[in-house]
C-alpha cells in the first residue's frame, strides 16, 4: 500500500475509509522532511493504484519551516479523514502523529545516531 518515494518521508498513517460509490479506499497522511530545512504534509488517496508512487503537486497539503506546524497540519488532516470514514461506519483507529516519531529518524539522518 505505501506508494513512497520520498526518503525524506519521516512518518505516514494509513485511514480506511469508503468512498462516494462505496467501495473500500485508504488514505495516506504522511510528513516528510525537504531539502532547505522544509517540512511538508501530503495527503493521497489509494496511492496503491497509481501507476507511479510519486506523489503529485496536488497531493501536499501543507508546507513550512516549523516542524510544531507540520504536526498540526498533519494531526488535523488525519483527524478531518477519520471522522469522515467514522460516519462512514469505520471502528478502525489511527494513532495521531507525535514530535517523538519525527526526532529519532530526523537524528539519525543528521548525527547518525
Amino acid at each position: 500500500m505505501k506508494a513512497r518515494s520520498s526518503e525524506g518521508r519521516l512518518a505516514e498513517r494509513v485511514v480506511d475509509g469508503i468512498d462516494d460509490a462505496g467501495r473500500a479506499e485508504q488514505i495516506l497522511i504522511w510528513i516528510e522532511r525537504r531539502p532547505g530545512a522544509l517540512w511538508a504534509v501530503g495527503r493521497s488517496v489509494n496511492p496503491g493504484l497509481r501507476a507511479a508512487p510519486e506523489p503529485l503537486a496536488g497531493d501536499y497539503v501543507w508546507e513550512g519551516y516549523e516542524l510544531d506546524d507540520a504536526l498540526e497540519a498533519a494531526n488535523s488532516t488525519l483527524e478531518d479523514d477519520c471522522v469522515v470514514s467514522e460516519d462512514d461506519g469505520s471502528d478502525a483507529k489511527v494513532r495521531p502523529f507525535r514530535r517523538e516519531e519525527l526526532l529519532g529518524p530526523l537524528e539519525r539522518f543528521f548525527f547518525g545516531r
